[in-house]
């Protein structure tokens, strides 16, 4: 499969992986191993900003690629119940093929259930 530039970049230097503990973090998780891909999130809060961020997959590279872009572009925004760019945005910057875009999905309910929590959350 051919991969895009920023696809290769992401996947291949992914950065941000891991667990954060500790007071206000928040872990969200979707998908299962048994299907093939499962992401996991990690968002440390801080006054209503995300002040890190961490991923763990089992995934393909598109998948991996943009979970690391994620985790990277959360750190220092505000936490919100969305994912930075939506599903189709986020398929065209990572030229991910339509019919991987459940995989997507799998990393849009693991990021909403890690920050939808967050939401509330006033450390």
């Amino acid at each position: 499969m051919n991969y895009s530039e920023l696809t290769r970049r992401y996947f291949e230097s992914a950065a941000n992986v891991g667990e954060l503990t500790g007071a206000g973090v928040f872990r969200g998780a979707a998908g299962s191993l048994e299907g093939g891909t499962w992401v996991q999130f990690d968002l440390q809060i801080n006054g209503g900003a995300v002040s890190a961020a961490r991923f763990l997959a089992f995934a393909c590279p598109h998948t991996i690629a943009v979970s690391a872009w994620l985790a990277e572009q959360a750190v220092g925004q505000k936490v919100k119940a969305l994912l930075p760019e939506g599903v189709p945005e986020l398929r065209d910057r990572f030229a991910v093929p339509v019919e991987k875009t459940g995989r997507l999905l799998i990393i849009e309910d693991a990021w909403l259930a890690a920050a939808v929590p967050a939401l509330e959350y006033r450390g």
